[in-house]
């Protein structure tokens, strides 16, 4: 099964997908000593439903498990590689995938600290809101975040999508404590608007 998926259909592929400063790469087990890196910095798990890995083979244990999940079509994983240096700087991916409602959710997001507050989260969402609803033709793209994560909550709606609800006591986090998750949403009537927004931030 090419990239985890091809036998599924085209919506459950992961191709390449690359940009001025990003390159979106189908994770493997050859990114884990990057990502292990990467990931140091306590802070990105602040409010990540998973915890920091302890040690290369916790990433490699994680890889392990998003990969049977790609397998099985919940979810499908890149690694997010800076485009200057080839370092890796992150992951995120697709899930929730639903071609028969042609639609998709983006998360498992999450991206090293020397790495934030750049262009490259930006041309992430970008790259994959562009293969979403260019590519595949997806009426609709949506994000979930825990109710409390101001910062994520900001980057959602500055790429352009809208707050729907609150989903109570929707996740038990990785600590044991409950999560109420704000869903937000873009459909496709928005995404022009939106695109040309990010490609303007980008330049």
């Amino acid at each position: 099964m090419r990239n985890g998926g091809d036998q599924m259909g085209p919506w459950f592929d992961r191709p390449v997908l690359a940009g001025r400063y990003v390159r979106l790469e189908p994770l493997g087990r050859e990114h884990a000593e990057g990502l292990f890196e990467a990931s140091k910095d306590p802070e990105i798990w602040t409010w990540q439903n998973g915890r920091r890995p302890g040690s290369l083979d916790e990433v490699r244990a994680g890889i392990d498990r998003a990969l049977d999940d790609c397998a099985r079509g919940v979810r499908l994983p890149w690694a997010q590689i800076d485009a200057a240096t080839g370092e890796v700087a992150g992951e995120t991916s697709y899930y929730e995938v639903a071609p028969a409602h042609r639609g998709l959710c983006i998360g498992h997001t999450w991206l090293g600290a020397r790495w934030q507050r750049t262009g490259m989260n930006t041309e992430v969402k970008l790259l994959l809101l562009g293969r979403a609803f260019d590519d595949l033709g997806a009426m609709r793209v949506g994000w979930h975040t825990h109710v409390r994560n101001e910062r994520s909550r900001r980057a959602i709606e500055r790429l352009g999508a809208s707050f729907e609800s609150v989903h109570r006591k929707h996740r038990v986090r990785a600590d044991g404590s409950v999560r109420d998750t704000a869903v937000y949403a873009m459909v496709d009537d928005e995404w022009p608007e939106a695109a040309a927004a990010l490609r303007a931030l980008l330049r």
